[in-house]
């Protein structure tokens, strides 16, 4: 079998993630199969995604293509299979509508819907996360739950063998984009009250996301709240393992790998209650309400009032993060791939 994984996403952080241990599991366990990594020069939600990307790969006859994002062209009528991260985008507002001016961005919204819903529709099947991600498909669009298959992500191993040095501070640690999904200002309110009683107590926030950062860091200047932007893999291991705890304060996720990265470094993960992150979390987490600020504060404090609850939270987390294994989610998709091709 022919099989071509759209790979224009490689380099990007969360869909490249997806596609790097995706590739690199599939390459140990399938030694029979075909397959072509297609990355033109074609970026991606363009006219010439949609008009260019469908000739180029008939071009190459495959059996099967995996698209692992919902930005299928709509004039594409070989088989293929969708990877549906989350729905985030259709709840948020996503995109920087004041530099593009409200029409331009529902013109945009418009032109979502309707590639994502083409993807949906005429997909063989739908690969997801979670089952959070596949209810939202069958109670929102109508899927047939048989269509749709969950696939859990994981932790990339090459973390774990990072040895990183010691920080002397007492902070909590974020890492992820800024969106308006993320909450990430509902967790620095939380903070700066927290720290009235906590003297010297800080917050480290770390993710590259220039436009919806760079609003917060505007909005909230303080000397013990410090923005890290990029952070490499050797950095970020460095900050969760020092941390006195992760929060993941997200009004909604599709998965949520910072809890599991956080668990798997030994760092006490307290995290909304919304989402798949339940679902991804398990025992293993203290769990809030990410609309109530009363809430964050008082499981925050949890942890770094009771040194007891931090060591369970750090033991039930070791456990909890080896459940998930980017193997496993090669062999449900290589499995997938087959049956879509026999179908």
């Amino acid at each position: 079998m022919k099989i071509v994984i759209d790979a224009r996403m490689y380099q990007e952080s969360g869909v490249g993630r997806y596609i790097r241990n995706l590739i690199e599991n599939l390459k140990k366990i399938d030694k029979q199969n075909e397959y072509i990594l297609f990355s033109p020069d074609i970026k991606w939600y363009s006219i010439k995604e949609q008009i260019k990307l469908p000739k180029l790969l008939e071009d190459l006859k495959p059996d099967l293509v995996h698209f692992p994002h919902f930005n299928v062209p709509i004039f594409y009528r070989g088989k293929f299979v969708v990877t549906i991260h989350d729905l985030i985008h259709q709840h948020f507002k996503m995109q920087r509508a004041t530099t593009h001016g409200p029409l331009i961005y529902k013109l945009k919204q418009f032109g979502y819907k309707k590639v994502f819903a083409n993807a949906i529709k005429k997909a063989e099947k739908i690969l997801v996360p979670s089952n959070f991600v596949k209810n939202q498909l069958v109670h929102d669009w109508g899927i047939d739950e048989k269509k749709i298959i969950v696939t859990y992500e994981a932790v990339d191993d090459k973390i774990l063998e990072i040895k990183p040095g010691k920080l002397t501070d007492n902070y909590i640690f974020y890492v992820g984009n800024a969106h308006p999904h993320k909450n990430v200002e509902g967790l620095i309110k939380a903070f700066l009250k927290l720290k009235k009683d906590h003297k010297n107590l800080k917050l480290i926030l770390a993710g590259h996301d220039h436009y919806f950062w760079q609003r917060i860091k505007k909005e909230f200047q303080d000397p013990d709240i410090f923005y890290k932007g990029y952070v490499s893999d050797k950095e970020s291991v460095l900050l969760y393992k020092n941390a006195l705890c992760f929060v993941m304060p997200s009004f909604e996720e599709g998965f949520g790998i910072p809890i599991l990265e956080a668990m798997a470094l030994g760092c006490p993960v307290v995290s909304s209650n919304a989402g798949s992150l339940p679902e991804i979390g398990g025992d293993a987490c203290l769990y809030f309400d990410p609309h109530d600020p009363k809430d964050i504060i008082t499981k925050i404090l949890m942890v770094l009032d009771d040194e007891n609850s931090r060591k369970n939270l750090i033991k039930k987390g070791l456990i909890r993060y080896k459940k998930f294994s980017w193997k496993k989610l090669a062999k449900q998709t290589l499995e997938v791939y087959e049956n879509s091709i026999g179908s």
